[in-house]
């Protein structure tokens, strides 16, 4: 990825929504999935902080693929501003690393593949979770945060948002629900551990987390929303878009990590929501669409693209519990697709790279 000032700009803003982020100077973070979405922005805000803050943060990236993890984090130098080291989470091996805290992020979180691969889905969830815990016992690690998801409430029918200890029907027997089975049972083993071997973990449950760095293969529709709007495209909808979501911008939902790692309390899960985002897929798209001076479109999707489709109605989430920590989100719904559109174009074709 090609950095633009703009996005350190944000790494900024949302630093000064961590509380006690000084606990994290001088320590090893180990992060799966460094090269997704959400874990790549917290990858960022942690660069941030050694950069600007000098806090001397040590940075263990997981992935199967060195290039990719060079190619996103350039211009950053491997063995000098982070450590890469191989993983693959669905092998249920954990790589020999000794680190403070672990944030597991490594999982398949395209919808498109969810039916495709739905044993790999739930495979790098659990296996690739029991795996950290085994290796954080060993190693006495202070504390894994594992990154879940809303989809483990599944689905209801009232527009009230979701609390923590608040979950509705979902079809197991659905290939779709690989994903948030997977999730469901990967929570509850973060508790065994922490009621059997005394393992500190905590849980975040992120809503619908958009911004510019999305990856290539992210099949879900805010993420196709933003390359139509990069493209100066309209921006096609494939439903009525009446679906409630909870929508977070990367950055915040960054800070939010970081917030509920060194905050939060153990063996607890956590919201992730912006509550100035609690909107409608249809909204979000005309978001979207207005950034990019833009209109959006309606077509029938097709047999397999409904194959993948979130099962929920509404999937909005109360965040009341996170900003109790004293956190806070900095970007609202307009101005996060602004910067989403504008970033994600000047990323793609390279200006004002960073050195």
């Amino acid at each position: 990825m090609r950095y633009v000032e703009s996005y350190w700009e944000d790494m900024a803003r949302v630093t000064e929504k961590v509380p006690l982020a000084e606990k994290l100077f001088g320590k090893t973070l180990f992060i799966t999935g460094g090269t997704g979405m959400i874990g790549s922005s917290v990858a960022d805000l942690l660069f941030y902080f050694n950069q600007w803050k000098k806090a001397g943060i040590h940075i263990i990236l997981a992935g199967r693929d060195r290039k990719r993890t060079s190619d996103r984090f350039a211009p950053f130098e491997e063995g000098k501003d982070y450590q890469f080291v191989e993983y693959d989470a669905t092998e249920g091996q954990a790589p020999d690393v000794k680190a403070d805290y672990i944030i597991h992020g490594a999982s398949n979180a395209n919808p498109a593949v969810y039916t495709q691969q739905p044993v790999e889905t739930m495979l790098a969830n659990f296996i690739g979770l029991h795996a950290l815990l085994r290796l954080a016992v060993r190693q006495e690690i202070s504390r894994v945060l594992y990154i879940s998801s809303s989809e483990v409430y599944g689905n209801k029918e009232t527009p009230d948002a979701y609390v923590e200890n608040d979950y509705g029907y979902l079809d197991i027997l659905n290939q779709r629900a690989s994903y948030p089975s997977a999730k469901r049972a990967a929570e509850t083993l973060c508790v065994a551990y922490g009621e059997e071997y005394g393992l500190d973990t905590v849980i975040v449950r992120p809503g619908h987390i958009y911004g510019p760095t999305i990856t290539k293969s992210d099949s879900r529709a805010s993420a196709q929303f933003t390359r139509s709007a990069a493209r100066s495209e309209d921006i096609v909808m494939k439903s009525a878009g009446t679906q409630l979501r909870s929508y977070c911008y990367t950055a915040d939902c960054a800070s939010a990590i970081l917030a509920i790692l060194l905050n939060g309390e153990s063996r607890n899960a956590y919201n992730i929501s912006n509550p100035n985002s609690v909107v409608t897929i249809s909204d979000i798209a005309n978001a979207m669409a207005a950034a990019a001076g833009r209109k959006v479109i309606y077509e029938i999707p097709t047999e397999q693209e409904r194959k993948g489709y979130n099962l929920m109605t509404n999937s909005s989430l109360d965040s009341s519990k996170l900003e109790a920590l004293g956190w806070s989100a900095c970007f609202n719904l307009r101005e996060g697709a602004e910067k989403t559109v504008s970033m994600y174009k000047a990323m793609q074709e390279g200006e004002v790279r960073r050195d």
